[in-house]
This record gives structure tokens, C-alpha cells and sequence, in this order.
């Protein structure tokens, strides 16, 4: 017996059509999902059309603190960073160029599983605007026994 899912009133969809929905909804809401293997470095991607950058905050709201890079006042703002992020996380590209602001994440470990944020200030007086939505998942490769 097939289930059922009501989005709507009176609106009925099957579990291939909910799923389908779904997907299509997270795709085109920027939300990314990385698969890695640890040890691995990875970028957690995030451009802007502005290059104007002035404020950038990449974080990890289940941890507290929350922050995992922080850029302001022109460059990198270590204080808040979480401990665990200490030493293994720098910009893709150190001058931002084209409004790429993405991070890379050095030698994953499972404990880096997760959901980042991505929050960028464009401007002097902008505030920061969630841009992306990365979800990274660290796993063991699969195992082949012979």
C-alpha cells in the first residue's frame, strides 16, 4: 500500500511525488550536500555577485560557539572560532575575487558532520544575509571484504 502525503488541503501526492517536491525545494533553496571520507580536505561553497565584501561568517549552528570563519575589518577574526576548527579552515580564495567565498575545511573527521552556514555582509552598512546552506556528511568509504 502506497502512502500518501497532504501538502495542501484537498492536495494528495505520492511518496515519489512528495520526495520529488522535496528534493526540487531543497535544490533551489541553496542547500548543498558533501560526502567525504576522512581526512579529506573540502570546500564548503558560497559565491556572491557582489565582490564588495565587508562582513563574511561561515558557522555551524549545533556548536557553541557557532562559528567556524569569521571575516571582518578586512580579514580573518580568529576569537570566536570554535577549537575545533583551530588551524583547518582558510578561504578558497584569500582575495575573494568575484565574490567567491567559499571556505576549505582541512583533514575531515567524522565529528565534522554537519550543517554550515554561510552569512555574507555586501557593503559598509549591510547586515549579514544567510547566502548558503552546505551539509557535509564524513564517512568511512565502503568496505570491501574478499
Amino acid at each position: 500500500m502506497e502512502s500518501t502525503f497532504l501538502l495542501a488541503p484537498a492536495t494528495q501526492f505520492s511518496r515519489d511525488q512528495y520526495e520529488a517536491a522535496l528534493c526540487l525545494f531543497l535544490c533551489s533553496s541553496g542547500l548543498r550536500t558533501i560526502t567525504a571520507e576522512p581526512g579529506q580536505n573540502v570546500t564548503l561553497t558560497c559565491e556572491v555577485n557582489n565582490s564588495e565584501i565587508s562582513g563574511l561568517q561561515w558557522t555551524r549552528p549545533d556548536l557553541d560557539p557557532k562559528y567556524v570563519f569569521v571575516y571582518r575589518n578586512g580579514r580573518f577574526d580568529p576569537v570566536k572560532q570554535h577549537p575545533s576548527f583551530k588551524e583547518r579552515v582558510e578561504l578558497k580564495d584569500s582575495q575573494m575575487k568575484d565574490g567567491d567565498v567559499s571556505v576549505t575545511l582541512k583533514n575531515v573527521t567524522f565529528n565534522d558532520t554537519g550543517t554550515y552556514e554561510c552569512r555574507v555582509a555586501q557593503g559598509q552598512t549591510d547586515p549579514l544575509k544567510l547566502n548558503s546552506i552546505v551539509h557535509l556528511r564524513v564517512s568511512a568509504g565502503e568496505c570491501v571484504f574478499v
